[in-house]
């Protein structure tokens, strides 16, 4: 059966199900394997999270247009001293769409809400949390929503800390999905994420970068999304728990302009990492695993 742009679709429980036997990396295959789907109170379809590890719970929460398999190198290092809560957030990844949702900021927040309480019955110790580019803003915003649930935050080249949201208008937002979901354009951003693509980038990468593309009503969601203006100013004010940021210096997604604002938000909780680019838990996955 063909969808958006021409891709065949499945389920997301399909397609994880799939991932977990089939795909190229190794370290994707086990992460896919250890996704439970659970049930959210307010919400009428179970939900991906990848639940693995023993000790204090850490959130992690992927970037734009990704998948919990964002992860799939970071985990391991982490599952040794944490118990490891890796969701979908709304409207991305393998989670199931409804074109009645509500894919935008608050939506994602008020998923991540119910997600947090189902988190609390299973492990009721404070919660750190790990977010990455876009998932960085997402950090930001739930910690200030939750002061007393979760204790501390550690971002990677975070996005959307500052600036304003920029809405899509109707018929960019389509023309927009329509461009990402080229094979050529998701190549090319999948190499453009990594500091030495020609070593770092293969098959595997591009496999795991395109997979979600598949779930139905991917664009549906994306441009519903981009309608709402996305994730931006969320870093003032700072919360008021321990921020630790890293940044990779060949970062060639995220602009200098905001590198600079970020620079001067955050002072010297922002630390730049050699050799790594908008990716560190991939491209520098020791040091992001030392540093939390």
């Amino acid at each position: 059966m063909s969808g958006e742009n021409g891709t065949e679709r499945r389920s997301g429980r399909q397609l994880l199900e799939w991932a977990s036997q089939s795909l190229r990396d190794r370290q994707g295959r086990e992460l896919a394997a250890s996704v439970q789907w659970w049930d959210l109170l307010g919400y009428p379809d179970p939900w991906p999270v990848a639940v693995l590890g023993r000790g204090e719970p850490l959130l992690l929460l992927h970037g734009f247009d990704s998948s919990l398999l964002e992860f799939r190198r970071l985990a391991p290092l982490l599952a040794g001293r944490a118990q490891l809560f890796i969701p979908d957030l709304f409207g991305f990844g393998f989670g199931p769409r409804r074109l009645d949702a509500a894919y935008s900021p608050a939506g994602v927040l008020d998923h991540l809400a119910a997600l947090l309480e189902v988190i609390a019955s299973r492990n009721d110790r404070p919660v750190g949390v790990v977010g990455a580019s876009m998932g960085g803003s997402v950090a930001m915003e739930l910690a200030r929503r939750f002061p007393g649930r979760i204790n501390r935050l550690l971002l990677l080249s975070p996005a959307g800390l500052t600036g304003q949201p920029m809405p899509l208008p109707p018929l960019l937002d389509r023309l927009g999905v329509w461009f990402l979901g080229l094979a050529a354009v998701r190549r090319g951003l999948c190499r453009q994420a990594f500091a030495d693509p020609a070593t770092d980038v293969g098959p595997a990468e591009e496999e795991i970068a395109s997979l979600h593309l598949r779930v139905p009503l991917w664009g549906a969601s994306l441009a519903r999304f981009a309608r709402s203006g996305g994730f931006a100013g969320c870093g003032s004010p700072l919360p008021s728990q321990p921020i630790t940021v890293l940044w990779g210096e060949n970062d060639r997604i995220l602009r200098a302009s905001q590198k600079k604002a970020a620079v001067a938000l955050l002072g010297d909780r922002l630390n730049l990492l050699p050799n790594c680019g908008h990716l560190p838990h991939l491209d520098q996955v020791e040091r992001v695993a030392a540093a939390w």
